[in-house]
């Protein structure tokens, strides 16, 4: 396994050319960026900065969204360059969120056999975006605490506009939606994507998600 390798095609298919359904992709000298078309925060994917440039793209950037009244979050890989754009980007206000968001890859002749297993659990795959939002919502405001509507109303939309790139389990316990999580198959690309994910605490490690 050529690590080095997989890193160059992470970054040339999930950062360079990635499209989303929901957002406008825009390719600058520098940057890519992701103009959100759904009300929800824009990104900025990928950046090709050093030392000399990298403040003053990072000054343009908070610019471009602050013009366009939609705040952004900016994604910063632990092999970005400069080596210190984590901290001119904190300098400038981002805070950063929890460290995980990490790369999984495996061989998929070497796969362990607890991974062949057969599903156990009533985990089922949505396809009416009603009951996709119905079950997200109680999900993941049970965990957080907060209102899912919003997000709920884009992954139905996505549902009915673009089924195939992006799936969405609900496992339930009797009648009761427990945990959620969607994957997200990009287009022209050789990853996919782990998107959200809960599992209410009373259900945790019972291998749901």
């Amino acid at each position: 396994m050529n690590l080095d390798e997989i890193r160059r095609l992470f970054t040339q298919d999930q950062r360079m050319q990635v499209e989303y359904s929901d957002a406008r992709r825009e390719v600058l000298p520098h940057v890519v960026r992701h103009v959100n078309t759904t009300g929800i925060d824009g990104t900025v994917l990928y950046a090709r900065l050093d030392a000399a440039n990298a403040d003053r793209i990072i000054e343009e950037q908070i610019a471009y969204f602050e013009g366009i009244g939609q705040d952004f979050e900016w994604k910063c890989f632990d092999y970005d360059e400069p080596p210190d754009l984590k901290q001119r980007l904190e300098r400038r206000g981002f805070v950063q969120e929890e460290e995980g968001g990490s790369v999984m890859v495996l061989e998929v002749r070497q796969a362990p056999a607890v991974l062949r297993q057969a599903v156990t659990h009533d985990v089922r795959r949505m396809d009416d975006p009603e009951e996709m939002s119905r079950s997200v919502r109680a999900v993941e405001g049970a965990v957080w605490d907060v209102d899912f509507t919003r997000l709920a109303g884009v992954l139905a939309e996505d549902m009915r506009r673009s089924p195939e790139v992006r799936s969405i389990y609900v496992a339930y316990a009797g009648d009761q939606p427990v945990a959620t999580a969607w994957i997200y198959f990009p287009p022209h690309s050789r990853f996919a994507s782990l998107w959200g994910g809960s599992t209410r605490a009373e259900y945790r490690g019972r291998g749901l998600y």
